[in-house]
């Protein structure tokens, strides 16, 4: 039924039909393997016991692959070695000692095994902030944890209790292996919807062209910004990209299309790590910098006007004249509205004093000639709704 499931999702997220492949091909080892032990009485002891023991421990290594390929890993062949490392065990020893092998030794390289699943999605780049990650993590590991216990506190139980225990410990890895084999895969599924469900969020709040934050996204995560700024100084930048009408008009969208991405690249670059850069629409750009104080956006700016009129007129097959106006909004402003509305009138300024170039709006001026610059207009009208 699980296997079933996985190969009804794998339609629905063709991305992720490699690792659920996987997923599907782990499921029907492990089906492989309880059909070898229920027929097991007709293999001779060592034989039948050291098959099921390495199918199981195949099942295991490819749910482990199928974990890593979320993050585009594959363990081929350290798997194999390992699978080829336990039928050793089983021909060197476990024909001399089957009941043991089977009951407590076979344990260690699934508990190895499922252990490192759960650190693998631990440490795995993909799953890091998903709420399903916690889940998955802590099946492999109470599962590895269980053959731990059946590893070496299962035979301090047999030399306490007699054979009677070996049943009983039978029963229960029975039982709990029929809850991973559910938990598991529908963990694994939890896993492929949440990414997808980001993903898509991600694109709802992304600018396809330039892979910048989109105007929804920015207003949503720079109001989280501002109220958790605990008093730390946040600094907001507002672009203008100078003459851009006439870029397009003499070179073509094309061109144009290559600036606004040169600017993006730009502004990432040199805006450092964690500002949260946007594009409004059009030629206008913002940044909110945390962390930053004035001087330290007003450098930021500069860096950036200056590297993109320098990378404009010598990149590529653009070689095209292209600057870049900002305005940087004043120190005393507190709120969102405020502070688009402040840059806003120093960008205002910066395009009147001949553009390419930088200016700070001084403490309590939001607004310069508003009705001059088609910019505040679609500023304070999105400000204002977000607020």
């Amino acid at each position: 039924m699980s296997a079933s499931l996985l190969l009804w999702e794998r339609q629905a997220h063709p991305g992720r039909a490699r690792v659920l492949d996987v997923l599907v091909a782990a499921l029907f080892v492990f089906v492989l393997g309880c059909m070898f032990a229920m027929n097991r009485s007709h293999f001779p002891v060592a034989l039948g016991m050291g098959t099921i023991n390495i199918l199981m421990m195949l099942g295991y290594l490819l749910v482990l692959n199928a974990f890593a390929g979320l993050d585009g890993h594959r363990y081929f062949w350290s798997s194999a070695a390992a699978l080829s490392f336990l039928a050793i065990a089983w021909a060197i020893v476990g024909t001399h000692f089957p009941a043991a092998f089977w009951n407590h030794v076979s344990s260690i390289p699934i508990a190895l095994t499922c252990g490192l699943t759960a650190w693998i999605l631990l440490r795995s780049r993909t799953v890091q902030r998903l709420r399903s990650r916690p889940i998955a993590v802590s099946i492999s590991a109470f599962h590895a944890l269980f053959y731990l216990g059946r590893a070496f506190i299962a035979p301090v139980l047999l030399e306490r209790y007699g054979q009677d225990i070996i049943s009983i410990i039978g029963k229960a890895t029975m039982y709990e292996a029929a809850l991973y084999s559910v938990a598991m895969p529908m963990s694994f599924l939890m896993i492929i919807r949440e990414e997808e469900k980001l993903h898509l969020l991600r694109m709802s709040q992304t600018d396809q062209l330039t892979g910048l934050a989109n105007r929804h996204a920015f207003f949503e995560q720079a109001s989280r910004i501002l109220r958790e700024r605990h008093g730390d100084p946040v600094s907001l930048l507002a672009f203008d990209l100078d003459h851009f009408k006439a870029i397009n008009d003499r070179h073509g969208h094309p061109t144009g299309d290559k600036v606004l991405q040169l600017f993006a690249e730009t502004a990432r670059e040199e805006a450092g790590p964690e500002a949260l850069i946007v594009r409004l629409g059009g030629e206008e750009f913002a940044a909110l910098l945390p962390g930053c104080d004035n001087s330290q956006a007003l450098s930021r700016a500069s860096a950036i006007a200056s590297r993109f009129a320098k990378a404009a007129a010598q990149a590529e097959g653009l070689k095209t004249r292209a600057t870049v106006s900002i305005g940087l909004a004043a120190p005393d402003c507190h709120d969102l509205a405020e502070m688009l509305a402040s840059a806003d009138g120093a960008l205002y300024r910066a395009k009147t004093l001949g553009r390419n170039r930088v200016e700070t709006a001084p403490p309590n001026e939001l607004l310069l000639h508003p009705s001059a610059d088609p910019l505040h207009h679609q500023l304070r009208v999105v400000a204002t709704g977000a607020s």
